[in-house]
């Protein structure tokens, strides 16, 4: 569906809109409004046409926490993701919806739920515990990701790859809430030898 509050960064400059949320909120919001609003006439229009599931999120948290406090998250960006979502809910109630964000977005995850999240993408392990988030949300989320871009898959050997996939199925894979990806686009630093070790481990322990 796009994004809303790295779209309006991008557009408004990365300090300037951070400025803006604490001292001018009127024009960061009257900014998220209008991407708002492109945003939910997009996610109407791929719901009507029969899209699996809604696509949206934003980078919000750096490895440690939020970019900001969680009670301006929820006071400002929570009400215009359910209203996207809800947009797309009105044409297909059922429809799922996948959200980014990379970083640790452990504080607002029950907020994530509550406005329709249904996928958590990426889950980084440098971040956040993924076994510790299945226990706890495994119930509304499906985790996509989880196998770290910033560890395993540039700096472990093919062992290590192999290692990693076979113990996230079995800590995360049991019950069908896993779709077990790398948690962003590998970079050049990644040995082929871990990547074809990753699609063998997939195949060997994700059929059982």
């Amino acid at each position: 569906m796009g994004h809303t509050y790295e779209t309006a960064w991008q557009i408004r400059g990365y300090e300037e809109f951070l400025t803006d949320l604490m001292l001018h909120p009127e024009l960061a919001e009257a900014l998220l409004d209008r991407l708002a609003n492109r945003n939910c006439i997009v996610a109407t229009a791929a719901a009507r046409a029969g899209v699996d599931y809604l696509r949206l999120g934003d980078d919000v948290a750096n490895q440690r926490s939020l970019m900001f406090p969680p009670d301006l998250w929820r006071r400002i960006f929570k009400p215009r993701l359910a209203r996207i979502i809800a947009a797309g809910r009105r044409e297909n109630p059922g429809i799922d919806v996948w959200y980014h964000s990379d970083g640790n977005i452990e504080a607002i995850i029950p907020d994530l739920i509550e406005v329709g999240v249904t996928i958590l993408n990426p889950v980084q392990p440098e971040c956040m515990d993924p076994v510790k988030l299945y226990r706890e949300y495994g119930r509304d989320l499906v985790l996509d990701g989880t196998i770290g871009t910033q560890t395993v898959m540039p700096f472990g050997t093919p062992r290590d790859v192999t290692d990693t996939v076979q113990r996230t199925i079995d800590q995360l894979g049991q019950a069908g809430g896993l779709i077990l990806s790398p948690t962003h686009v590998l970079e050049p630093e990644v040995p082929i030898a871990n990547i074809e070790a990753f699609f063998a481990a997939c195949d060997t322990y994700g059929n059982g």
